[in-house]
């Protein structure tokens, strides 16, 4: 490897690695700030936390990466272009194209890991991510008492504290219903005392109650309450008790029940799930509902008339019977059992279709689904190596380094990538358009920028040098300030002549 060839290589890994990790964290920041409402105040230890952040990084991974490798080629360029060590380059008789060559190589490595990285690592951690966040949800928050006001986290139970000390958790004034054994043996309690401590215990499966001084009330009630209770009272000095609870402890999971999603699986399981889903798709665009109609809805029932004797044993030879005219002669009884039974069928025959259409629109629905999220596997090498060349010539270009107008440069262009990539998505999830054309959208749009902008920096273009911009509208102005004083001219001697 030539010494050129590291020297733009190292002015280039430096600026990506960093770029990949500000983007990635700047996403991590927009899913914390999803789901800080489901984190806070669960007493989730460290590294629960830890891990899930991992995994949502993860996840960011086909969103970062071309932004990333878009950022880092403008401000690349844009540093050598700033300190004329491109100029210097191009004095020796280097060319664009070959200086280029060597992070093109790089981004191409980049883009082949990339690919697997969102065909291996991001299903896995979108699986643990949700798996997480799912477990994360089902726990109750800690115990936190507010003075004068009742603690209900607790399934049949409410807590009231009129004081709390903050140092030493001494709770004053305490006031405690409970209604666990309602359902099943008919008993409610209510406790009072003066002083206490309520703590849940260190693996969060036990409330830890120790009271001080007060009074229990007991009633018990059966089925015949009105008649037949109990009502009982104990006062005591010292009261404990450990009450078993569920939901305060963090439990795992399986993470197989999130294993079906089409963001939980890579492209081979993608491409079998598409060959069935087609399958199945095509059999119900076939299905005809000719059979449906006629043998239920619209076939001729002579046990619902009521009328056999008048019906030929061969179906297939008989004529049509004027059913509207034999129903009319029907008695009142018969006739609105006659009513009743087609009402049934035709809510039955509408019931069967409703459902195969329901069962064809989410089949449908799938295969949009998969087929989406197949051509953004594939598309994410290609959308990487578009950025490059957008950024590359863009940052020759501009010839601005440091974190300035590349960072404008950079989001703007991302925005409008953003944009393309969401509308063909959308339209490709709701069956306007296919999800090659979908996903594939801003990658048609954003290439002929990108050839347009190669060609401009190896012409040495001064596309963004506005001192060329203001010289140009100089002169613009000067020529239509010429032309409007020879038409004054030609309008005055047009006078003298008349």
């Amino acid at each position: 490897m030539k010494t050129l060839d590291r020297f733009i290589l190292k002015s280039y890994i430096g600026p990506m690695v960093l770029t990949f990790f500000i983007v990635a964290f700047i996403f991590l920041m927009n899913f914390l700030w999803r789901y800080i409402e489901d984190l806070v105040g669960k007493g989730l230890e460290f590294g629960v936390i830890l891990e899930l952040m991992a995994y949502a990084s993860a996840t960011t991974i086909p969103m970062s990466l071309p932004l990333a490798t878009l950022f880092a080629a403008i401000m690349t360029m844009g540093n050598l272009g700033e300190n004329n060590e491109l100029l210097a380059m191009k004095s020796a008789g280097i060319s664009l194209p070959r200086i280029l060559a060597p992070l093109a190589v790089l981004v191409v490595f980049v883009a082949i890991g990339g690919f697997f990285a969102s065909n291996n690592l991001v299903p896995y951690a979108w699986k643990q991510m949700n798996t997480l966040l799912a477990d994360i949800s089902q726990q109750k928050q800690t115990i936190e008492f507010k003075d004068g006001a009742f603690f209900n986290g607790i399934d049949d139970m409410s807590i009231r504290v009129g004081h709390q000390d903050k140092q030493t958790g001494l709770l004053n004034d305490v006031l405690i219903y409970d209604t666990r054994n309602q359902a099943r043996s008919g008993t409610m309690s209510t406790t009072l005392a003066d002083s206490g401590y309520i703590r849940l215990s260190d693996d969060k499966r036990y409330l830890l109650v120790t009271l001080y001084n007060g009074e229990r009330y007991e009633t018990t009630r059966n089925y015949q309450w009105y008649s037949e209770s109990q009502f009982t009272q104990q006062t005591f000095d010292l009261q404990q008790a450990v009450i078993p609870l569920k939901g305060f402890d963090f439990q795992r999971s399986s993470s197989d029940r999130f294993s079906h999603g089409t963001q939980t699986q890579p492209i081979a399981r993608l491409e079998k799930d598409i060959d069935s889903l087609n399958i199945v798709v095509a059999r119900d665009m076939a299905r005809s509902y000719e059979p449906l109609l006629r043998n239920n809805l619209l076939q001729f029932d002579p046990f619902v008339l009521g009328m056999t004797d008048s019906i030929p044993t061969d179906y297939s030879y008989r004529t049509p019977v004027p059913v509207y005219a034999q129903v009319e002669q029907l008695d009142a009884v018969r006739r609105k059992d006659v009513l009743n039974n087609a009402l049934t069928k035709a809510k039955n025959s509408r019931n069967t279709i409703n459902y195969e259409e329901d069962s064809y629109k989410m089949n449908l629905t799938n295969l949009y689904r998969s087929e989406i999220e197949w051509h953004r596997k594939v598309s994410l090498p290609v959308s990487v190596m578009i950025f490059f060349l957008i950024g590359a010539p863009l940052g020759a270009i501009i010839r601005k380094g440091g974190l300035g107008l590349p960072v404008v440069v950079s989001v703007l262009f991302f925005v409008v990538y953003y944009i393309i990539s969401m509308s063909g998505e959308k339209m490709a999830r709701d069956g306007i358009s296919s999800a090659f054309q979908g996903m594939w959208l801003s990658s048609f749009i954003l290439l002929p920028i990108a050839l347009y902008l190669i060609y401009k920096s190896t012409n040495d273009s001064n596309l963004f040098n506005m001192d060329w911009y203001r010289i140009q509208f100089a002169r613009l102005k000067d020529k239509v300030s010429e032309i409007r004083q020879q038409r004054k001219e030609r309008n005055k001697h047009g006078a003298k002549e008349a």
